[in-house]
């Protein structure tokens, strides 16, 4: 009989080391079975502490035989090298290109000793945005990325990828295989269609049907895969077993306390919205990983020692998903469950549902966590892509995109065959330590950073004009690609410059409307007062607006006499 092990504590090496500077991303996959409307998408959040929130753009091009392309690490901007670059390039938008595909990524790291690669030129944010430029489906995709890595070595640890194109749905993980050897160990699996998937900075494929062979061309192919991604583990001595058990994850990146109570728990906030049954993987989400035997350091891993108790990497959803469902998944605090930030003491009094770094403290020599949900303040910028079949492409790709913490944020839509982006979202307005009046980055932190000041009160308002801005381009999104097929029947320059008219249009005008929201919370919540505009009456030259002070709620003010006693207490009152 097998020895339960549930671990309730850190693990040192992961748990407590936290680098706050590395992307923590999540990602949420839809099929077009599992959509209301019949498209694909996947969300993407590009949580970092550094990372400066911007709309990247790449025209379509072609360039001259024999051209070389420069790399720049994506995280740093450092030079890698110079790679051959490809005879003809897509236009990019974004996170999409005007082929409908689209691609996400999530850190999850994994074994240390497969992180550096003396010599490789291929970082996983190159991969991503050359592959777009690159790419007409998803699958092409994924086999630019693994020629490439082959080609030039890989330069970055562990990632998972989020691909999708206008029919098919991938994730795709992929590793380095470390000092003295060249390239990257990687899985890719198609999201069968009707399911959703997700992942946030851990591994997710257990075990999959290894391919001898990858059929690109095989409409039914729902797995590729490295040739070696089994034989390398073996021969590094990372598992021991039959070829049948490999498990991805457990073998490259094991998950432990901080994978699922930091990573995994992102997936069950969106699983647990979409389906019934996933409390059976709370106690997992939280941290509580069930082995039948313990792993040994130093010893291969064996079927015996993965996880037992892991979420399903797709579920089938009890509901079809919208994309305004997608953009509330992607703001999701843990509400409705016991760790929801917004609810201990940690929230202060003004109920805010976050918590500054760093991830992990002491007290009394016993560590103690902050939650990390899906919403988070370290966010450059987020968006939803969606593929839509029935649509030319020129039409039928849409970014919805947006800049700071996703639960303050508006998505805006960016058709993906627009030529140019707004002003206030453009590449080199403003920079982390460059302030600019007109990027749309300032703007939204400004709002957003007032927010968190006194959550309970500001954030609803906020949360109006995010909903109000985003059902008008929602319902107004039908009109907009009616419009543009008529032109396109005509003339596909003309629809193509219709549509990037109104993305442009529409990326300003929420960034000055969310500047006027700015000033207008400002003027209300000054010096802890609520303020309301009233009319001046007859007779009067002027009236000064109604003010409040509210105070804090009755069970805040309990717990600062629980802490104070006596001192605070005014001398004759009670008992």
């Amino acid at each position: 009989m097998y020895m339960k092990k549930i671990l309730f504590v850190f693990s040192l090496v992961l748990a407590l080391t936290i680098d706050t500077t590395t992307n923590a991303c999540t990602n949420y996959l839809i099929t077009k079975g599992a959509s209301v409307d019949g498209s694909t998408m996947i969300s993407y959040a590009a949580d970092s502490h550094v990372l400066y929130g911007e709309l990247y753009h790449w025209q379509a091009a072609t360039w001259p035989e024999g051209s070389m392309l420069d790399i720049y690490e994506w995280d740093t901007g450092k030079y890698l090298g110079k790679i051959k670059q490809a005879k003809q390039t897509y236009n990019v938008v974004g996170n999409m290109n005007e082929f409908q595909v689209a691609i996400g990524e999530t850190t999850y790291g994994g074994r240390a000793e497969l992180a550096s690669q003396t010599g490789a030129i291929m970082d996983y944010g190159s991969l991503i945005y050359i592959a777009l430029q690159r790419s007409k489906t998803a699958r092409e995709a994924i086999k630019v990325i693994a020629d490439l890595m082959d080609e030039y070595g890989y330069a970055s640890s562990g990632e998972s990828f989020s691909l999708a194109d206008k029919n098919e749905v991938w994730i795709m993980e992929l590793i380095g295989k470390g000092e003295g050897e060249k390239g990257a160990i990687w899985v890719a699996m198609r999201i069968p269609d009707g399911y959703v998937s997700g992942h946030a900075n851990h591994a997710r494929i257990t075990t999959f049907e290894y391919q001898n062979e990858n059929k690109w061309n095989d409409p039914n192919a729902m797995t590729f895969n490295a040739k070696d991604v089994v034989s390398f583990a073996k021969r590094k001595n990372f598992y021991k077993g039959e070829d049948k058990d490999f498990n991805f994850s457990e073998v490259y990146a094991p998950v432990d306390f901080s994978g699922a109570r930091f990573c995994e728990i992102r997936v069950w906030s969106m699983f647990n919205k979409v389906a019934d049954g996933m409390d059976k993987y709370w106690d997992y989400a939280k941290g509580m990983i069930e082995n039948p035997k313990a792993h040994k350091e130093g010893e291969p891993f064996v079927k015996e020692n993965f996880a037992s108790n892991r979420m399903p990497l797709w579920i089938k959803p009890k509901a079809k998903v919208s994309v305004h469902d997608m953009m509330m998944f992607m703001r999701d605090h843990l509400e409705g469950t016991e760790l929801d930030m917004s609810l201990d003491v940690g929230a202060g009094p003004f109920n805010v549902p976050y918590r500054w770094r760093p991830m992990t403290w002491e007290v009394d020599g016993i560590a103690y966590c902050n939650e990390r949900a899906t919403a988070t303040q370290q966010t450059g910028f987020s968006f939803i892509s969606q593929s839509r079949s029935w649509l030319p492409d020129e039409i039928g790709g849409i970014i919805w995109f947006g800049v700071d913490d996703a639960a303050s944020s508006v998505y805006i839509p960016m058709y993906t065959s627009m030529t140019s982006v707004p002003e206030t979202f453009a590449v080199g307005n403003g920079a982390m330590m460059e302030w600019s009046d007109n990027s749309a980055f300032w703007v939204f932190n400004q709002v957003t950073n007032l927010a968190y000041t006194r959550y309970k009160n500001i954030h609803p308002e906020v949360a109006d004009a995010q909903l109000a801005y985003e059902m008008e381009f929602i319902n107004n999104t039908p009109a907009i690609d009616a419009g543009a097929m008529e032109l396109y029947k005509k003339d596909k320059n003309a629809a193509v410059a219709f549509l990037t008219n109104y993305s442009v249009n529409q990326g300003d005008r929420v960034t000055y409307g969310w500047k006027k929201l700015y000033q207008y919370l400002f003027m209300r919540y000054m010096d802890g007062n609520i303020k309301t505009d009233r009319p001046v009456p007859p007779g009067y030259k002027y009236i000064t607006p109604k003010v409040e002070q509210p105070g804090y709620d009755e069970e805040y003010y309990k717990k600062i006499v629980e802490e104070t006693g006596d001192k605070l207490k005014v001398i004759g009152s009670g008992h």
